[in-house]
C-alpha cells in the first residue's frame, strides 16, 4: 500500500522544525556555527509548507486541516522553546510580558508569524474572499508591544468578530510593511526599493514596537522610514529628469526645487532635536505619503505614451490582418506617388520616435513598441489607398447599415466575453443566444429542411449552458464522475453508426477501435470508483489502482496517434479523439467535468453539421476546391466569433468545472499519491488541454465541411481578438490587492496569448485531420 498525502504534508512541516533542532544541536559542538548563530541580527526563516498542501488536498474545514493546524501550533511553541533555551532568554511564552526583572536576562528574540496568502473553503485562493486576501500577522518578543484594549469605534468587523478577540485591538498593515518592521527589529539597513511603511510612523494609531528608548526611538525610526522613501524618490526623479524631454516634476516634492524636499527632512530633524517626538512622527508620515505619491507619479509618467503605442500596434495589427481576408488590391496597383508619400510619412514618424527614445535613453523595447504600429499601418495604407480613389458613385453601393450591424455585433460579442471573465453566467447567456435566438432569427426554411435534427442544436447548447451556472464549490462526487463516463460511452454508441466509414475494409478496424476505447473508459470508471473508496477510507491508494490508472490513461490518450486505422471519415476521426480523452475526464475529475466534456464535444459536433447545412451550394461554389482560395463572406465573422467563444468556454465557461476544479489536487492523488508539484501540474494541464484537442479537430472538420482552405476562418478570428486584448490592456492595474492586480494582469496575458493559442489549436486540428480533409487526395467521403 502507498501512503496517502496527509502524512507527507505534515512531514513537510515537521521536517522544518527537526532541521532547526539539528542546527541548534550542531552549534553546541561547532564553535564557528555557534558564533554565527549568536551574532547580532541573526534571522531564522521557517517555511511551513505542509499546511498549504493539506488545505489544497482536503480543504480548510476538514479534519486533516485542523490536525495540521495543531501541528503548526506545536511547531511554533517548540521553536520558541528551542530558541529560548539556546540563547538563554529568560523571557516567557506569554505574548504580552517582554521583561521580567525577577527572571534576570530579558527576552532578546522577536518572533513574526505570517503567511503569503489565505485559502477559501474549497481549497483555492483566487476568488477574492477575505479568507484568501487577508493573511495573519502575529508578532511578539523583543521590541514588540503587547496587546492593547480595543478602540472606539471597534477595530473589528464581521470578518474578525468570530475570533473571540473583540476586547483587543486589531491593527492591520500591508504586506509591504513587513520589510521595514523586520528591518527595525533586527537593526539592519532597510531594503533599497522597499515602499513599506513602519506601523509606528502614524502617531494616531497604535504601532507594533516597544523599544527601550520609547518615543524617541519611534520618532527616529519614522525619520529613517521617511528618508528611505524620499531617497528612493530622489534617485527615480533624477533619472527621469535626466532622460526625459520637457520633464514636469512632481509638485508636492519639487515645488521650488530640491530645497523644497530637503526642507521637509530638516523639519523632521528639527522636531527630533527639540524632543517633539509625536510631531516628528506626524511630519514623517506626511512626507512618506508625499514620497509614495511621487514614486507613483514617476512610475506612471510614461504610461500614456506606452498605452498610445500599444493601442496603435493592436489596431494596426487588426487592419493589417484584415488585408488577408478582404484582399482589397495588390500593392503593385498602388500609385507610385502614393507609395512614396506613405513610406515617407512612416519613416518620419518612426525616425522621430527613435530619436526621442535615444535622447531619453529609453529601454530597447520602446523601439519595438513603435516599430510594429508603423509597419502595420504603412502596409495597410499602401494596399488600401487605391480604394480611397474609388468613384463616388461606386461608394454609394456600400451598405452602411449592414456595416453598422456587423460592427455592433462584433463589439457587443467581444465585450460580453470580456465581462464573462468575471461574470461566468454570461457564458450561459451566450449558449442561450446561439442555441435559440440565432436559429429563430437567421435560419431559413430551406436551411432547416437540410438539417436532419433541427432541434438537436438548441438542446445541445442549452445543456452546455448549464455548466457555467454551477457553483465553484465542488466536493468529490463519484456518482457524477461515473455519470460522465456512462455519458461518454452512450454518446460513442449513439454516434458510432453515423461515424463509421462505408468501406468495409475501413469500417471493421474503426469499429474495433471504438470498442477498445469504450472498454478503456469503462476501466477508468472502475479504477476511479475503487481509488475514491480507498482514499476516502484513509487506507491509502492500492498499487494496482495506481499502475492500472496510469496504463489506461497512457493507452487511451496515445491510441488515436498510434492506431493503424487510415482513411477514415472526418466524423469517425472526430469521434475517435472524443473517446480517446474520455478516461482523462474520468480519472482526473472531481465532479461533473466529464459531463461538461460530453456536452462541449457534442455541441461542437452539432455545430459542424449546422454550418454545413446552412451554407448553400452557391456559397460553396465561391470557394471551389479547384482553386482552394478563400473569399470572405460576411457570415464568416459570425463563425469566427463562435470559434472565439468556444476557445474561451473550453477554459472559463465550464462552470469553472474544468478550469477551477482542474486545480483540485484530490483527483490527482488517484495517480500520484504523494505530493509532487511538477507531476501534478502536468496532469492538471493535460486535463485542461484535452477539450482544446476536440475543438481543434472540430474546427478543422468545419473548415473542410465548408470547403474552406486551412486557417481561413482563423484569419477572421485573428482580426477580432484585439478588441478583447485592448479592453483588458486598459483594465490592467498595479494598485489594490494582489488579487485585483494579478487578475487584471492574468486576463490581459490570457487574451494576448489567445492569438498564439488559437493558432496552435487550428494547426493541431489541421494536422490531426490531415488524412481526411479535402487537401488529401486519398480522402474518402464522409
Amino acid at each position: 500500500m502507498i501512503r496517502g498525502p496527509l502524512v507527507d504534508a505534515t512531514a513537510l512541516d515537521i521536517w522544518v522544525i527537526d532541521q532547526l533542532e539539528r542546527l541548534l544541536q550542531n552549534a553546541t559542538t561547532n564553535s564557528t556555527l555557534n558564533d554565527q548563530l549568536r551574532s547580532p541580527g541573526t534571522v531564522f526563516f521557517l517555511h511551513l509548507l505542509g499546511l498549504d498542501t493539506t488545505g489544497h488536498s482536503y480543504r480548510p474545514l476538514s479534519r486533516e486541516y485542523m490536525q495540521n493546524i495543531q501541528v503548526v501550533d506545536n511547531i511554533v511553541r517548540r521553536t520558541e522553546i528551542l530558541l529560548r533555551e539556546f540563547y538563554q532568554d529568560e523571557g516567557t511564552l506569554s505574548l504580552h510580558i517582554l521583561y521580567s526583572p525577577l527572571m534576570g536576562k530579558p527576552l532578546e528574540t522577536a518572533y513574526v508569524f505570517t503567511a503569503d496568502h489565505g485559502m477559501s473553503v474549497i481549497g483555492n485562493h483566487g476568488d477574492g474572499h477575505p479568507d484568501n486576501t487577508r493573511t495573519p500577522l502575529v508578532a511578539w518578543g523583543r521590541g514588540i508591544r503587547g496587546p492593547v484594549p480595543d478602540s472606539s469605534p471597534s477595530s473589528h468587523d464581521t470578518y474578525s468578530e468570530p475570533w473571540g478577540l473583540n476586547h483587543l485591538l486589531r491593527r492591520d498593515i500591508d504586506q509591504a510593511d513587513l520589510a521595514p518592521l523586520m528591518a527595525t527589529l533586527v537593526g539592519m539597513k532597510w531594503p533599497v526599493n522597499s515602499v513599506g511603511v513602519l506601523p509606528d510612523v502614524d502617531p494616531s494609531k497604535p504601532g507594533y514596537l516597544l523599544p527601550r528608548e520609547g518615543d524617541e526611538s519611534l520618532a527616529k525610526a519614522a525619520q529613517v522610514n521617511a528618508q528611505m522613501i524620499i531617497e528612493h524618490y530622489r534617485v527615480k526623479h533624477e533619472l527621469k529628469m535626466a532622460h526625459t524631454v520637457l520633464y514636469k516634476p512632481f509638485g508636492p516634492l519639487e515645488g521650488s526645487g530640491s530645497s523644497h524636499r530637503l526642507s521637509k527632512l530638516y523639519a523632521i530633524e528639527r522636531a527630533i532635536s527639540e524632543e517633539q517626538w509625536r510631531a516628528a512622527r506626524q511630519l514623517s508620515a506626511n512626507l512618506i505619503r508625499d514620497g509614495l505619491e511621487g514614486l507613483r507619479y514617476l512610475q506612471t509618467y510614461e504610461r500614456m505614451l506606452i498605452k498610445g503605442m500599444a493601442t496603435a500596434a493592436y489596431t494596426g495589427w487588426t487592419a493589417y490582418a484584415s488585408l488577408f481576408i478582404f484582399r482589397p488590391l495588390d500593392t503593385h496597383k498602388t500609385a507610385y506617388t502614393s507609395r512614396v508619400t506613405i513610406n515617407t510619412i512612416s519613416f518620419i514618424v518612426l525616425a522621430t520616435f527613435w530619436a526621442l527614445f535615444a535622447v531619453q535613453r529609453s529601454p530597447w523595447t520602446y523601439y519595438l513598441y513603435i516599430a510594429f504600429p508603423c509597419y502595420f499601418w504603412q502596409q495597410f495604407a499602401v494596399q488600401i489607398s487605391p480604394l480611397l480613389r474609388t468613384s463616388a458613385s461606386r461608394m454609394q453601393l456600400i451598405n452602411y447599415t449592414r456595416i453598422l450591424l456587423y460592427s455592433g455585433l462584433i463589439i457587443t460579442t467581444l465585450q460580453s466575453m470580456v465581462a464573462a471573465y468575471v461574470h461566468r453566467s454570461i457564458w450561459s447567456l451566450g449558449f442561450l443566444l446561439v442555441g435559440t435566438v440565432w436559429p429563430l432569427t437567421s435560419w431559413t426554411k430551406e436551411s432547416r429542411s437540410r438539417l436532419s435534427m433541427p432541434y438537436f442544436w438548441p438542446a445541445a447548447c442549452l445543456v452546455a449552458g448549464i455548466f457555467p451556472l454551477l457553483s465553484v464549490d465542488k466536493t468529490e462526487d463519484v456518482l457524477a464522475i461515473l455519470a460522465g463516463g456512462f455519458s461518454m460511452i452512450a454518446v460513442g454508441a449513439l454516434f458510432s453508426r453515423a461515424a463509421l466509414p462505408s468501406a468495409a475494409h475501413v469500417r471493421k478496424p474503426v469499429l474495433r477501435l471504438f470498442i477498445a476505447q469504450g472498454i478503456l473508459i469503462a476501466s477508468a470508471m472502475v479504477i476511479t470508483w475503487s481509488s475514491v473508496y480507498h482514499l476516502k477510507a484513509k487506507s491509502g491508494l492500492p498499487l494496482l489502482n495506481q499502475v492500472t490508472g496510469w496504463i489506461v490513461l497512457a493507452v487511451a490518450s496515445a491510441l488515436p496517434f498510434v492506431s493503424r486505422v487510415r482513411h477514415a471519415s472526418a466524423r469517425s476521426k472526430h469521434l475517435m479523439y472524443f473517446l480517446a480523452f474520455g478516461p482523462c475526464f474520468v480519472l482526473l475529475s472531481i465532479s461533473v467535468e466529464g459531463l461538461f466534456y460530453v456536452a462541449f464535444s457534442v455541441t461542437l459536433a452539432t455545430w459542424i453539421e449546422v454550418e454545413r447545412s446552412l451554407r448553400s451550394d452557391l456559397d460553396r461554389s465561391n470557394n471551389s476546391k479547384s482553386t482552394f482560395q478563400y473569399r470572405f463572406q460576411p457570415d464568416d465573422i459570425r463563425i469566427a466569433l463562435f470559434f472565439l467563444f468556444f476557445v474561451q468556454v473550453g477554459f472559463f465557461g465550464t462552470g469553472n468545472v474544468a478550469s477551477i476544479s482542474s486545480f483540485y489536487l484530490s483527483p490527482v492523488y488517484r495517480l500520484i499519491p504523494v505530493f509532487d508539484p511538477f507531476s501534478m501540474a502536468a496532469l492538471l494541464i493535460f486535463k485542461i488541454v484535452a477539450p482544446y484537442i476536440i475543438l481543434s479537430v472540430a474546427f478543422a472538420a468545419l473548415n473542410d465541411a465548408l470547403h474552406l482552405p486551412p486557417f481561413s476562418l482563423f484569419l477572421v478570428a485573428l482580426t477580432l481578438t484585439d478588441g478583447m486584448t485592448l479592453t483588458f490592456f486598459f483594465n490592467v492595474t498595479d494598485t489594490g490587492s494582489w488579487l485585483e492586480i494579478g487578475q487584471t494582469i492574468s486576463f490581459f496575458c490570457v487574451t494576448s496569448m489567445l492569438l498564439l493559442w488559437s493558432a496552435g489549436v487550428c494547426a493541431g486540428g489541421e494536422y490531426l485531420m490531415s488524412d481526411v480533409t479535402s487537401l488529401n487526395p486519398n480522402k474518402r467521403a464522409d
